[in-house]
């Protein structure tokens, strides 16, 4: 009610500090309590590790967002007061810069062993009894964070042990139309990602349509869901609809249309400098789609189509983006069957490249002798531009 904190002389302050209870109600702590050693006292206390390193070196942001992590984690609708949360915003909102929240719980249910007899197993399959599944909203914290930068989501449930169902890793339709409405309103996100989600086609196309002209998104992760073409489709619409300079779709079902229509956005695009398409099934015709985007793409560094089906038809295309393109540093074709005359077209285009310093053709067939003169080649690469940093460093403004 008197806080005199501040009008203590500087050895005072520190001898109160030292002795203040890390027990104290946030309600009190969070406006009066700037010292960085009594929140340092908060986290360890609370944590075992704490890396304060991934949270700018400030040990007040950790203690805020972890502690709204957890709220969220053990968050159960219709059990759990949103007051809780509700309360907090205002006493974090100023330190909350980045949220990860790799699980989401499910409202309790009622007579659950009755409920599974009345459904058949089709009717669960298909997911009759999504309605009472939903998670918590977070159209109500997001937009009232006006600091938060990252955002990343898992809809799962961790160490569920005996009680597993596949209900539980479900990310509703419901629950996409609140997520895409909060990220829309988050006007400083520069990251998101939404893995491990189940996220299909539809959900897509409606996050897609909530993040088109975003002003700062910079960084979208999709991997790991259903996606398949028209999610890719819609994806490449947002390509050139926002200022994302990397895109991670891996381990999706992205086959060969929707991989052309990335390619196309990409032959247009000047802001993407990362591309990861792994575990998809893209193919030649789709693979091939990209090299042609790339014979005129002068943005992209990294390109990762690692098991993706990919043949010779794809290594001699990219022997001439090997020739023509002077942006790719960083190319992955791991685990496909580009062949030895694949990989002999790849050497050949290679052979004046200075651009390229890695190049991961572990698992691609392409003969040991042709693998190790690439590797030759990049690594010459590589020196080359480590000498060329020391001798002019990029200095940051």
């Amino acid at each position: 009610e008197k806080p005199i904190l501040d009008c203590l002389l500087p050895e005072h302050q520190r001898k109160v500090l030292d002795r203040l209870s890390t027990g104290l109600p946030l309600a009190v702590t969070a406006s009066l309590v700037s010292d960085e050693d009594y929140w340092k006292r908060c986290c360890t206390e609370r944590w075992q590790v704490c890396d304060v390193s991934t949270y700018g070196d400030s040990w007040k942001r950790m203690f805020f967002e972890r502690h709204l992590e957890n709220i969220l984690k053990c968050f159960i609708p219709n059990t759990t007061d949103p007051n809780q949360i509700q309360e907090l915003i205002p006493l974090c909102k100023n330190y909350v810069r980045k949220l990860d929240i790799d699980q989401f719980l499910p409202p309790v249910q009622v007579n659950q062993k009755e409920d599974r007899n009345d459904l058949s197993d089709t009717e669960s399959d298909f997911g009759f009894d999504e309605v009472s599944m939903h998670h918590y909203d977070l159209g109500a914290l997001i937009p009232a964070l006006p600091h938060l930068e990252e955002l990343h989501l898992t809809y799962s449930v961790k160490d569920c042990g005996m009680n597993f169902e596949w209900k539980l890793f479900n990310f509703t339709y419901q629950d996409c139309c609140n997520l895409a409405a909060a990220v829309k309103m988050c006007h400083n996100l520069k990251v998101f990602k939404l893995t491990q989600s189940k996220v299909d086609d539809k959900k897509t196309k409606l996050l897609v349509h909530n993040l088109l002209d975003h002003p700062c998104l910079i960084e979208l992760n999709l991997s790991h869901n259903l996606i398949g073409d028209k999610g890719a489709q819609a994806v490449a619409k947002l390509i050139n609809h926002s200022r994302l300079e990397t895109l991670d779709l891996c381990n999706n079902q992205i086959h060969h249309l929707g991989a052309q229509a990335l390619a196309q956005a990409l032959a247009e695009n000047s802001t993407l400098t990362s591309l990861n398409l792994r575990l998809n099934c893209v193919e030649d015709e789709g693979g091939q789609a990209i090299g042609h985007a790339l014979l005129t793409n002068t943005t992209l560094k990294s390109i990762h189509l690692g098991s993706n089906n990919l043949s010779e038809p794809t290594a001699t295309l990219f022997s001439q983006v090997l020739v023509q393109n002077t942006t790719l540093v960083t190319i992955n074709f791991s685990c496909n069957r580009l062949g030895l005359d694949g990989g002999k077209q790849l050497l050949k285009g290679l052979a004046d490249n200075k651009a390229l310093t890695e190049f991961d053709l572990r698992m691609a067939e392409v003969g040991q002798e042709t693998e190790y003169l690439i590797h030759q080649i990049v690594w010459a690469n590589r020196e080359a531009a480590r000498l060329r940093f020391l001798q002019h460093p990029v200095t940051k403004p």
